[in-house]
């Protein structure tokens, strides 16, 4: 039987909140930290994606705050705890989570990340901020600006740290663990989808002596994922999609691309077909991606189209089916796509689609999973031809777009007519 919330030594203001979230008994994670880190240790922790590798952070971050007190304060704002994720909407989530989690607390908690709000993010941090939570960009842009210092910090926390090295954020990350103060003086906690060597060699060096907890399930990839493999023509991917999203029960759906110009251009078509559908790519502007996330968390938007940009850090409740319209080219990439269903303990189907140009990384795949993918061979009845959609007409009196660009640097007849004039006079006077 899982251990309960409520026999743990957590803060009774951090206990209301876990009780209005509906949260009871500890996930195997939160089990294996939450007594090292109430009591005060530091912890490197190695968890899966939806796991409640959060939430165990949050609970035991929060209960530190409200029962140590404050260091003193310094010539500049200090947070008094610190969370380093790599994205921006694993920032956004964690936020969420937080302000969930400590509605019973009076903490300030802000989040700060690329894109948006820049000025009113740099005047809010220079506040008198409990928690705060950002990227590593953002956070060493204002510290380096001296709108904050670290020299407050009590608790600091490192989100999918391996996730920092694939992103190159290691450079930027120890920059901001060597201003913090010594880690004697401080709780550390590191979470990782694997600790690797070099993850676990920056844990022994800016924490104290942490206790390394490995929370790893028997397959890589959920079990109560419904896994689906579709060996298919790339000229039939659409077709049998639109067959898919006919024949299945479903209210969200996520689909993965491997291009920017195929999320886009698979969106639209979709729309076109009937299916309403958004595409969220890395040089989407911040404000519109959080807006179409929010749309699709709320049911707005039924399908919403990503890249890879978008595979980690989502943490979205009920999305039914999980689309890799595109085959993903990395291993680890195609189990954190299909772990955007079936969170939580909940069910969820994967259909991947393999066509001629991405099945070369299938075997890779099915050798990091340790399993074969289930293949079902669609029958003709299940492929649907998309509908013709004609291309909205161009305004009355608007020149075509069909038209080929001028060279700019050819002259036209008028101006090779006057030059061949020109050589001519100059000829009768010679």
């Amino acid at each position: 039987m899982s251990t309960q919330f409520r026999s743990l030594p957590i803060a009774p203001l951090v206990l209301e909140g876990i009780q209005q979230i509906g949260f009871e008994a500890c996930t195997p994670i939160q089990e294996e930290t939450l007594p090292l880190t109430l009591a005060g240790k530091d912890v490197a922790g190695q968890a899966q994606t939806g796991t409640g590798k959060t939430a165990a952070f949050l609970i035991a971050l929060f209960t530190r705050l409200l029962e140590k007190k404050p260091k003193p304060i310094t010539k500049r704002p200090s947070p008094r705890a610190i969370v380093i994720a790599p994205t921006r909407e694993l920032v956004v989530q964690i936020y969420e989570e937080a302000k969930t989690l400590g509605v019973a607390t009076d903490f300030k908690v802000l989040a700060v990340y690329g894109g948006i709000d820049y000025e009113k993010q740099r005047t809010d941090i220079a506040q008198n901020i409990d928690l705060l939570i950002g990227t590593p960009g953002r956070l060493i842009d204002y510290f380096k600006q001296k709108v904050y210092d670290l020299r407050r910090i009590d608790v600091m926390v490192i989100d999918e740290a391996d996730r920092m090295f694939d992103m190159g954020f290691i450079a930027d990350l120890r920059y901001l663990l060597r201003r913090l103060p010594p880690f004697q003086q401080r709780q550390s906690m590191l979470f990782s989808a694997t600790l690797s060597y070099r993850v676990m060699e920056m844990a022994y060096e800016h924490m104290n002596n942490p206790v390394k907890i490995e929370v790893t399930p028997k397959q890589v990839t959920a079990e109560k994922i419904e896994q689906t493999l579709f060996h298919v023509e790339r000229s039939k991917k659409l077709p049998l999609m639109l067959g898919l999203l006919k024949r299945e029960s479903w209210e969200r759906i996520l689909i993965f691309v491997n291009t920017k110009h195929q999320g886009e251009t698979l969106s639209r078509r979709l729309t076109e077909q009937g299916y309403p559908a958004k595409a969220i790519t890395g040089d989407l502007p911040q404000k519109k991606r959080l807006r179409f996330l929010e749309q699709f968390k709320a049911g707005e938007i039924p399908i919403l189209v990503a890249t890879d940009v978008a595979s980690r850090g989502l943490h979205i409740d009920g999305v039914d089916v999980v689309f890799n319209y595109d085959f993903p080219q990395d291993r680890e990439a195609y189990v954190h796509r299909i772990g955007r269903t079936a969170r939580a303990g909940a069910g969820g189907k994967a259909f991947s689609l393999a066509d001629e140009e991405y099945v070369i990384s299938l075997e890779e795949v099915e050798s990091y999973i340790d399993q074969k993918i289930p293949v079902e061979w669609a029958e003709d009845d299940l492929f649907i031809k998309p509908k013709y959609v004609p291309r909205p007409k161009q305004a009355h009196g608007k020149q075509s777009n069909n038209k080929p660009p001028q060279n700019k640097n050819k002259p036209n007849r008028n101006a090779q007519a006057k030059i061949r004039h020109r050589h001519s006079e100059v000829k009768k006077d010679k």
